[in-house]
């Protein structure tokens, strides 16, 4: 799909991402590099600090909480509003109060909007659609399964980083097309190294195959019972990212036959030393894994998109999903088994998301 040319030619992208998750604001961060490459300038926005009165951190908040103490509820939630039009209608006012900021961001014509979160992106189609906004507005998809809160019929384009999603997209009344997937994992070649150095380096167990149990930025989930349930099978030696979840840190440091590891900026390294990974969300670290090769399995998943991230992993023939404990042994031996493959996310000619977004768009040298 052909965008209408803005009038600065090659000039600004305004990228609007939601930290209600880190993979949101780490693809808000590959799609600026994409463009700033091209030659545009870029400005990031989170769709937090566009809610009135602090009603953006409430939810952040919250909406954490909820995941961490009652992550069935996040599930139920997602299901009523994704089975009642009249409830994701509703949802849909409510966000907004997020026009105000949004039109602010608009009155400066910039070449393009996109959006990395649902809320901004339900929001900006409402305005493209009343005619409030004459921007191009394009939504990034960062999950392989779409919600119906991530789709408007009047966002022009839906960036999509597999088939399965774009179809899902397209099913829910919006026009998709699939991009290169922005995850990319490699390591400086002065990096590469032995494993045995690299775990040294870490402080990672040396000769065990290791298992990187992770739930994302904010360590979600029951990771310390995924940890038990990937040590009782005694195929592999949990290490458990908790990342900003400092309390699962603190209560899994010094336990036998686990190793937690807090915040990492090394995430590269790290999935270099791993054998595999199991996951329980299926985002940003999850597309970073098969960048990097590293098999995977998911495994006691967020209910919700987590639970739908995982069927369309698995449909896609990407990440094998152990449902019960009974399966981890058998899904977990084979994906130990498969040879470790870099790059299983491949460029595709003509993929390129700038490329997809502005096909007709001659690259600026600076």
């Amino acid at each position: 799909m052909v965008l209408e040319k803005g009038s600065r030619g090659a000039g600004l992208v305004d990228i609007v991402s939601g930290s209600f998750g880190a993979g949101h604001d780490a693809a808000a961060r590959e799609i600026a590099g994409r463009f700033e490459e091209r030659g545009y300038l870029t400005r990031t926005w989170d769709v937090v600090d566009l809610f009135p009165l602090r009603v953006g951190r409430l939810l952040r908040a919250a909406y954490l909480q909820q995941l961490r103490h009652a992550p069935g509820t996040w599930g139920s939630l997602l299901r009523g509003l994704q089975h009642s039009d009249r409830s994701a209608q509703l949802a849909s006012r409510a966000l907004a109060i997020t026009a105000p900021g949004l039109l602010r961001i608009a009155a400066d014509a910039p070449d393009l909007i996109v959006s990395t979160h649902p809320f901004a992106s339900q929001t900006l189609g409402r305005l493209r659609g009343a005619g409030r906004i004459d921007v191009p507005v394009v939504t990034y998809l960062t999950d392989m399964s779409v919600h119906p809160l991530w789709v408007h019929p009047s966002v022009d384009l839906h960036l999509a980083l597999h088939p399965i999603p774009a179809a899902q997209a397209r099913s829910l009344g919006g026009r998709a097309a699939v991009v290169d997937p922005l995850a990319g994992c490699h390591r400086p070649l002065h990096l590469v190294e032995p494993v045995a150095a690299l775990r040294r380096r870490l402080g990672l167990p040396v000769a065990a195959p290791l298992a990187l149990v992770t739930g994302g930025a904010y360590g979600i989930g029951a990771l310390d019972r995924a940890a038990a349930d990937v040590s009782g099978t005694g195929l592999a030696h949990p290490v458990v990212l908790c990342a900003r979840n400092t309390a699962l840190r603190d209560h899994l440091q010094g336990r036998p036959g686990v190793t937690a590891l807090g915040w990492r900026d090394d995430l590269p390294d790290v999935l270099a030393a791993v054998d595999v990974v199991v996951q329980n969300a299926g985002g940003f670290t999850s597309q970073q894994a098969l960048a990097a090769g590293v098999p995977q399995v998911s495994y006691r998943c967020i209910p919700g998109h987590g639970e739908t991230n995982a069927a369309a992993l698995e449909q896609a023939g990407q990440v094998a999903w152990a449902r019960t404990p009974d399966e981890l042994p058998r899904v977990l031996g084979e994906a130990l088994a498969r040879p470790r493959v870099r790059d299983t996310v491949r460029k595709s000619p003509g993929h390129d998301l700038v490329d997809v977004v502005f096909p007709e768009r001659v690259p600026v040298v600076a």
